[in-house]
């Protein structure tokens, strides 16, 4: 986790190599179906194409069997609308007896999918989207990706020790911008800081030019942006062309706004803006130089947050599909235990479950070993002992 002044890519996993190594044993035929579900067209494709890149890629570099089974994998293009996403879900699961669906490149696509999970008894692996409370949504849904209020309370905590002052938000108006909006306004007023304006702008197709106006308006001191990925460019160059670049008014959020597939065509507008995220293809570690060389080489593509983050991780790694499942939670959780659990302050509570903020029949009726009954069901040779450090290790035996 770290601030950049330039991007934060978005991206997120092939892991789900791990869930098919763990429910692999599961079913006698010897092909492990895959249903791929992210957008491939519309203004999330980039996000889907990134995805899409890392899971070839991965496959062309580690081969396409997994404890004996081969892989295949079905790609279906939601273009991030639920209604498409739950059909594709659906067909997958009765029509092509997938073992896992995998993707969702938004939080409105994997809340759409998770009764179809659950109902199915199918693994949900959600590589992308990143609101906080998708996990609860049904025992079968794990995330390899993020969640919005790590970034968010992090870019909370940057404004107030650079003193910022006052700062006017600009937010998508759906679960992930409500999520990412909450949890940066706890932190920069908790730090001292004032909220002058506060705007919610409607997911699609928004036409940012007025609001941009009002929060030219408050005189803040930055403001706070939460747009998806692909809005990111459009949302730039308007704030460009109502003079906000050289007003002074410093462009903060997480690292959504600033993704690398549109920095490019940004111009010199996006020049002083920091962002926070979970990835960024520019960090200088001999680990990421590794992943962005295989990514240019494979594919002849740049690295993004999706399409680099998670080639580092070998599909024999179910502990890393299990901690950040907790780490959601975990992180950034400080924050009662109603509704999105980002209320009122309070204790980091562990339950049973080993998640914070959640009582235990939020995520497993009976808690740990309910929810270690449930995947033992599913992948019978599946084995929990307790790791080094926090909470366990899943390992296949």
């Amino acid at each position: 986790m770290f601030v950049r002044n330039k991007t934060l890519t978005l991206a997120a996993s092939a892991a789900f190599a791990a869930v098919a190594l763990a429910s692999g044993a599961a079913r006698a035929d010897d092909v492990f179906k895959i249903g791929l579900i992210v957008p491939m067209t519309g203004g999330q494709a980039s996000t889907g194409k990134q995805i899409d890149n890392a899971i070839k890629l991965y496959m062309q570099q580690n081969g396409d069997t997994v404890a004996g089974k081969k892989i295949q994998v079905i790609l279906k293009d939601d273009a991030a609308l639920p209604d498409n996403t739950k059909r594709l879900a659906q067909e997958l699961i009765v029509n092509d007896k997938v073992n896992v669906i995998a993707g969702f490149g938004v939080t409105p696509a994997a809340f759409a999918a998770a009764p179809l999970a659950t109902q199915g008894k199918i693994p949900e692996v959600v590589m992308a989207a990143g609101t906080s409370v998708i996990t609860e949504k049904s025992p079968y849904i794990v995330r390899t990706s993020f969640t919005l209020p790590q970034s968010s309370t992090i870019i909370g905590d940057w404004a107030v020790k650079n003193g910022i002052k006052k700062v006017a938000t600009l937010t998508s108006d759906y679960a992930p911008g409500n999520d990412a909006l909450a949890s940066f306004k706890e932190r920069f007023t908790a730090g001292g800081g004032e909220i002058v304006e506060e705007i919610k702008v409607p997911l699609a197709n928004p036409d940012f030019a007025p609001f941009l106006q009002r929060m030219k308006d408050s005189k803040p001191d930055a403001m706070f942006v939460f747009v998806p990925a692909g809005q990111g460019g459009n949302f730039m160059k308007q704030y460009a062309e109502r003079g906000l670049d050289k007003s002074g008014i410093k462009v903060i959020g997480p690292g959504d706004v600033t993704d690398d597939d549109l920095l490019n065509d940004m111009g010199d507008a996006v020049l002083g803006a920091v962002t926070a995220h979970i990835y960024s293809a520019a960090h200088p570690s001999a680990k990421n130089k590794g992943v962005r060389r295989r990514l240019q080489e494979g594919l002849q593509q740049p690295p993004r947050l999706h399409g680099g983050r998670r080639l580092r991780r070998h599909p024999s790694d179910l502990r890393g599909v299990e901690e950040e499942r907790r780490q959601d939670r975990r992180r950034f959780a400080a924050r009662g235990d109603e509704g999105h659990g980002l209320g009122k302050p309070a204790r980091p509570d562990l339950d049973r479950s080993g998640d914070p903020r959640h009582r235990p029949e939020r995520l497993h009726p009976q808690g740990r070993e309910g929810r270690r009954r449930a995947l033992q069901r599913r992948v019978p040779d599946l084995r929990f002992r307790q790791g080094s450090g926090q909470g366990e290790e899943v390992t296949l035996l």
